[in-house]
């Protein structure tokens, strides 16, 4: 389970931190409330402010981080059964995790949807109107296009119901930077056996981790890089990580803070 924290190395800023997160870019903006962007009906009415976030996160312009490729190299091994994941940035499917691999609990940005006639839209044309500051419609009906993000008060993507069976057989549980505040994805962390180890990595301690424990539980709470990079150590996978991450990228490892190498849908960290 992952959420907006493992792509904040990345240089994607939160929702909900204080003066950097997105929700604190648009306290001045023509929005009621920050969390309006992401709701249905706001984004009926006025798409613009949503359109202008959107174009922040055009496909490139933020790479994975060593997080993403942990991840990636779990997947490599044999030992990701899946990755439910908040995130709407598509990072995870950027590292090279395959797509049935993954449960994007929230959507992305790999699909849009007309509003009113309800067929598919080139999600190419979603992105050039956007990226050219025109409000994206439908090449059918001319209705108002939307990215297949999951807004607020809408279902989760079918695949989410994949928890069902996942959960129950997952023999671990890694949880990494998610505050654990937005269900129904929050009370995934609930659905494994009482007998399977959680290892959750965050800044502070969140959710039912922080305030019902298990007697195999694991918190690790600070950096996430720091983190999952001690946990790489201790599991001898150094060397295989640096070297996944030098032929994905072609860059050697280092730390960095701005859309670098180094470094969650809306509803992420909400």
């Amino acid at each position: 389970m992952v959420g907006a924290g493992i792509s904040t190395p990345s240089g994607i800023p939160d929702f909900r931190s204080p003066g950097t997160g997105f929700y604190s870019s648009f306290q001045h903006a023509d929005v009621p409330y920050p969390e309006a962007i992401f709701e249905l009906s706001f984004f009926l009415h006025n798409p613009k402010p949503f359109c202008t976030w959107a174009k922040e996160m055009y496909p490139g312009n933020y790479r994975p981080n060593i997080i993403h490729y942990f991840l990636r190299l779990l997947h490599d091994k044999g030992l990701l059964l899946r990755l439910y994941t908040q995130n709407i940035d598509g990072l995870e499917r950027g590292s090279g995790i395959p797509g049935s691999k993954l449960v994007e609990a929230h959507g992305s940005f790999a699909s849009a949807t007309c509003t009113v006639c309800r067929g598919t839209s080139p999600v190419e044309d979603f992105w050039a109107a956007v990226m050219g500051d025109r409000v994206p419609c439908c090449a059918v009906c001319t209705g108002l296009v939307k990215p297949d993000v999951v807004f607020f008060g809408e279902a989760l993507p079918q695949r989410f119901l994949l928890h069902v069976v996942d959960f129950p057989t997952a023999d671990l549980l890694l949880i990494l930077g998610t505050s654990l505040q937005v269900e129904p994805f929050a009370s995934l962390s609930e659905a494994v056996r009482s007998s399977v180890p959680r290892v959750f990595m965050n800044k502070e301690a969140a959710g039912p981790l922080s305030w019902r424990p298990r007697s195999r539980d694991v918190l690790q709470l600070g950096d996430l890089v720091d983190s999952v990079g001690r946990l790489v150590e201790l599991l001898g996978w150094s060397e295989e990580l640096t070297d996944l991450i030098q032929r994905e990228t072609g860059k050697s490892l280092h730390r960095c803070h701005s859309r670098p190498f180094v470094q969650s849908g809306p509803q992420a960290e909400m």
